[in-house]
């Protein structure tokens, strides 16, 4: 697929709401917290700038969108430029967040750990919420354990470094420091309606990329009941 991976195709394709359960999930998970205009959050891989949008629109809160990757990017600030929403966007690293230490009422993490350094995010998300701050994170979760050629096959495409069972997750998180660690595995898409996926291609993509789409079908089918995902929701 000459060089190209899973994270070139979100970018290239312009992909809204693609973690799991996508963009309904996320509204869902959102009305269970508390956010009003006074919150400061921080969307943690926001990507095209989908949900940023919405917990601005919906709650007014003070939001920023931090992202790596310049196409994604450039895609959040097309659609807050459009939208007239005061949105700031940083691109870095969420294993070096540019900002104080106890920043931030919320940092939400949608698909976004899973291809970091878990550990190092973790630590960085810590550091920046505020004292009682609340961390959501919609992550890819290990159902059960793969044998060593499965867990390989998965690292290889997605380009991650490891694969976590939910276990392993809350022993993470709590070694962090967070603490009232709830964990679900909803799919509410049903509940909010007009959610279809969400595209905003550029204008120069390679057609390569359909192959990694194509292989992206082939990993969840062929991982339906293995590979899965997990909401976690913890405080500072």
């Amino acid at each position: 697929m000459g060089g190209l991976t899973y994270i070139d195709f979100l970018a290239k394709f312009g992909i809204g709401g693609a973690h799991p359960g996508g963009f309904g999930l996320t509204k869902y998970i959102l009305s269970k917290e508390n956010i009003t205009n006074n919150s400061w959050v921080l969307d943690a891989g926001c990507g095209t700038g989908q949900t940023a949008a919405y917990i601005y629109e919906q709650y007014k809160a003070k939001v920023f969108g931090l992202d790596i990757n310049p196409i994604m990017l450039e895609k959040a600030a097309t659609r807050f430029k459009n939208l007239n929403f005061p949105i700031q966007l940083i691109q870095g690293s969420v294993e070096q967040i540019p900002f104080e230490d106890h920043t931030f009422d919320y940092v939400l993490s949608e698909s976004v750990l899973a291809f970091v350094n878990k550990p190092k995010a973790l630590k960085e998300f810590y550091r920046v919420l505020k004292k009682g701050g609340r961390l959501i994170a919609n992550e890819m979760t290990l159902n059960s354990v793969l044998n060593k050629f499965e867990e390989q096959e998965i690292k290889n495409f997605y380009n991650v470094d490891s694969l976590y069972l939910e276990k392993d997750w809350i022993t993470l998180l709590q070694d962090t420091g967070f603490q009232s660690i709830n964990v679900s595995s909803q799919q509410v898409d049903f509940l909010y309606g007009n959610n279809k996926q969400e595209f905003n291609f550029s204008p120069n993509f390679e057609p390569e990329l359909f192959e990694v789409l194509n292989k992206h079908g082939h990993m969840l089918i062929k991982y339906h009941n293995i590979l899965s995902h997990r909401i976690f929701t913890c405080t500072k």
